[in-house]
């Protein structure tokens, strides 16, 4: 009997939350003071069928001008993934690093527009490498049990 072969394919994109708050326009456009730019990630995933799955890449961008918040953006960018013939560390590495490799582009295309769109100028998010991240952790992990 032979192995089934790994499948790998996206599904589709698509935008399940999204969020902006400007909540001191129109006078901070005034402030000259250099924005502090805050983002928060985390990555989450569960299986929907057999072997259909969705991750969801969550990020939060806070901009603050001084003490007063120039803009808040909070994205949940998701995907749904085909995924068979992968299990334990494999699996775990296709939906914590790669699949979310694949999402982010879009995410982070996203929060910009809406950025614009709120009178900010665009704002060009640094790619996350969720593999090194992915890498990371496991390593910790690793170490944690040793």
């Amino acid at each position: 009997m032979s192995e089934q072969q790994p499948q790998f394919a996206l599904q589709r994109l698509y935008l399940k939350d999204l969020s902006f708050e400007s909540p001191n326009t129109p006078l901070i456009f005034a402030d000259q003071t250099q924005p502090q730019v805050d983002i928060n990630y985390n990555v989450e995933h569960r299986q929907i069928q057999d072997s259909l799955y969705e991750v969801v890449v969550r990020l939060n961008v806070t901009v603050k001008s001084g003490d007063k918040t120039a803009f808040l953006v909070e994205l949940q960018q998701a995907g749904a993934f085909q995924i068979a013939g992968l299990e334990g560390e494999s699996l775990e590495h296709a939906l914590e690093a790669f699949c979310p490799n694949i999402i982010f582009p879009y995410a982070r295309e996203t929060i910009d527009s809406m950025v614009v769109r709120g009178g900010f100028p665009p704002l060009m998010m640094a790619p996350i490498n969720f593999e090194a991240i992915f890498q990371q952790r496991k390593a910790q992990q690793q170490a944690t049990q040793q």
